[in-house]
Order: C-alpha cells, then sequence, then structure tokens
C-alpha cells in the first residue's frame, strides 16, 4: 500500500552501514551508489577490498556538502555586498 521509505530504523543508530543500507538511507539506487564509490566522490571503505562500508557520520557530513543558498539569502547577500560597496567607496 502506502511506501515505506526507511523500513529499517536501526539504519539510523549504526555507525557503520552497508553499500545496501547506504542506498537505502540516501534513497537512490545501488547502481548509483556504485557509480560514486568507483568514481570516488563519496567517502567509502573496503577493508578486504571487496565489500564496501560507509561510516554514517561521515556520510551525513558528504549529503550536506555543497548547500545551496536560497533565492532569498542571495538577495540578502546581494543587499549586503551594495550597502558594503556604498558605504566603503569614496
Amino acid at each position: 500500500m502506502g511506501e515505506n521509505i526507511m523500513p529499517n530504523k536501526g539504519i539510523n543508530k549504526k555507525a557503520v552501514l552497508t553499500a545496501r543500507e547506504t542506498a537505502q538511507y540516501m534513497g537512490v539506487s545501488m547502481s548509483y551508489l556504485y557509480k560514486l564509490t568507483c568514481n570516488k566522490e563519496i567517502p567509502h571503505y573496503k577493508p578486504k577490498g571487496k565489500m564496501v562500508y560507509f561510516d554514517r557520520l561521515e556520510l551525513e557530513a558528504w549529503l550536506h556538502g555543497n548547500r545551496i543558498a536560497t533565492n532569498a539569502e542571495l538577495k540578502q547577500e546581494a543587499i549586503n555586498y551594495c550597502q558594503t560597496k556604498k558605504g566603503g567607496a569614496k
């Protein structure tokens, strides 16, 4: 019936996640996750050179990276810049 996005709530408490858990946590396909790992775009570990693991805290930091500012934030930044330029110009 209703889609359960995070059926395994224990993922939020685990320090180390498997690839399947990570894909589920991020809401992406396994193939996309493997693409990220192959391109070394996401922090991961391969202790025996085969199985891929992810540190949940590092994953969360990576997910929070490259934040996109809202239009309101950009507008305020532009206002601040213009005020600084006008006030500082002689």
